[in-house]
């Protein structure tokens, strides 16, 4: 079963092309949201694509657009998985390849096949800076999924109509490992500006169902930047790419001639692709200076941050589904918690695996400044 965008297409409200946005009213042609796929290339290299010095913060609405399925499959009854599904989803152990996979769709409307939800939380007073979604998958497992859908998603903000949203970089596309992934992203700053915390939607991204060694695996992340004066005076960085992860290869970003001031808090967040729950030797290491720290919490142990979770400090966020394992898709946010014990001009952030065939997308901070 292979399912496009196109007849979609009808429904949009919003397309975002290149670094521009495009609103269009409903009701409008089709012609006017039409535009060549993104280019992709198979692998992209971490750069920056935000970095501000503000008082403010970073949040981040994230879930997972497929799962393991809850009801036996025909005519291979020696196959099924089905009555182990609802325990991984509860949080415990499992890995997409272990499952036959089918998509989350929350939103009742029957002109989409996958759809999921996560809410954006903003502290009174804050400003959106920037915002971006980030959003990918496995192309091939039991069905094969056109590449052409990869730069195209729909979003739909809290209480509003779906929009499609059309990648406005490069797209990471490349085929290893048994798997055919991706990642794609677009800006969505003023989207997210105007209809301010709550709810979103993503639906249709392009991930596909089944089963294979390899596994099912997508989601989506929304990253949000913001300034508000009742907060510390922060870095604010973001950084993205498309690299493999695999056999000790790590992904390093740094933050250069940014002042820090010792015990500087604030938090980091990862967004990572087929990373399973239980295999040792993923982390992610926070450097200032000469001291290095593993950053860890309760839903991600020191030596297994890719283990399928979306977590956050605190609170877990509201998802609709809300599984604690999302069987292949990690979307992390950490607490420093004074994780810089030394003052000092440079921050890095190391993600890395050492058996795990993952792929890393998104890296990003807020840290504290030195005044």
């Amino acid at each position: 079963m292979c399912h496009s965008l196109g007849p979609l297409l009808h429904r949009a409200t919003v397309g975002v092309l290149a670094l521009a946005a495009m609103w269009t009213p409903v009701g409008a042609p089709a012609a006017a949201a039409a535009a060549p796929p993104a280019p992709e290339a198979d692998a992209l290299a971490f750069t920056q694509r935000y970095h501000a010095l503000q008082h403010g913060g970073i949040v981040r609405a994230a879930n997972a657009s497929i799962s393991c399925r809850t009801a036996p499959q025909a005519p291979d009854p020696g196959r099924d998985t089905a009555s182990a599904c609802p325990a991984a989803r509860a949080g415990g152990a499992g890995a997409n390849g272990d499952f036959d996979m089918f998509y989350t769709d929350v939103d009742h409307d029957p002109n989409t096949y996958n759809s999921s939800r996560a809410e954006v939380r903003l502290p009174a007073g804050a400003r959106v800076t920037y915002a971006r979604l980030y959003w990918g998958g496995n192309l091939r497992v039991g069905e094969q999924k056109p590449p052409e859908d990869n730069g195209r998603v729909l979003i739909a903000e809290p209480g509003g109509e779906y929009k499609e949203l059309l990648a406005d970089t490069v797209v990471g596309h490349r085929v290893a490992d048994g798997a055919d992934a991706f990642q794609a992203s677009a800006d969505v700053t003023s989207l997210v500006r105007d209809s301010g915390p709550g709810l979103y939607t993503v639906a249709q991204v392009n991930v596909a169902m089944g089963r294979s060694a390899a596994g099912a695996w997508g989601g989506w992340t929304l990253v949000v930047a913001y300034e508000n004066p009742a907060e510390p005076l922060r870095h604010l960085a973001l950084w993205d790419g498309f690299a493999p992860l695999r056999s000790g290869g790590d992904q390093e970003v740094r933050l250069d001639g940014a002042g820090f001031p010792a015990g500087a808090g604030g938090r980091a967040g990862l967004v990572a692709y087929n990373g399973d729950r239980g295999t040792a030797g993923d982390s992610l290491t926070l450097t200032s200076g000469s001291a290095s720290t593993a950053l860890a919490d309760s839903a991600n142990p020191r030596d297994d941050v890719l283990n399928s979770t979306i977590s956050d400090p605190g609170a877990d966020p509201v998802r609709v589904p809300a599984y604690a394992n999302t069987l292949g898709y990690d979307s992390d946010v950490f607490d420093l918690g004074g994780g810089l014990p030394h003052a000092g001009d440079r921050l890095a952030l190391r993600l890395r695996s050492s058996r795990d065939a993952a792929w890393a997308g998104v890296l990003f901070v807020a840290a504290d400044a030195r005044r």
